[in-house]
């Protein structure tokens, strides 16, 4: 991996860097949605909802279209799912572990 790929994956990963963000996303995986039903998510207004939607979209992870006067969004790149897979199980191993020292002493 080259710098400037090591950069734009490290950009990718700062956007999903944040618990809103993260909600959206794995709302997004039942389907497209529009800004009225991700502002549910989290006890924000939608101004900030807007915000971290205009951050996942920067980063490629996530697409929109205009169905009138609304806003959907869509999961541009599902395989960002397994990111999350991913840091499930290292939450998982790391408990365990901590599981495991705290027996010891």
């Amino acid at each position: 991996m080259k710098y400037e790929q090591a950069k734009i994956t490290a950009e990718i990963l700062k956007a999903l860097a944040h618990p809103v963000r993260v909600l959206i996303v794995k709302a997004l995986t039942k389907g497209d949605r529009c800004v009225c039903e991700l502002n549910e998510l989290a006890d924000i207004d939608q101004s900030n909802i807007s915000r971290h939607l205009a951050i996942l979209k920067k980063s490629g992870i996530l697409s929109d279209r205009r169905v009138g006067m609304k806003v959907f969004y869509h999961l541009q790149t599902p395989c960002i799912l397994k990111a999350f897979e991913c840091a499930v199980d290292v939450v998982r191993v790391e408990t365990k572990r901590r599981d495991a020292s705290l027996k010891v002493v």
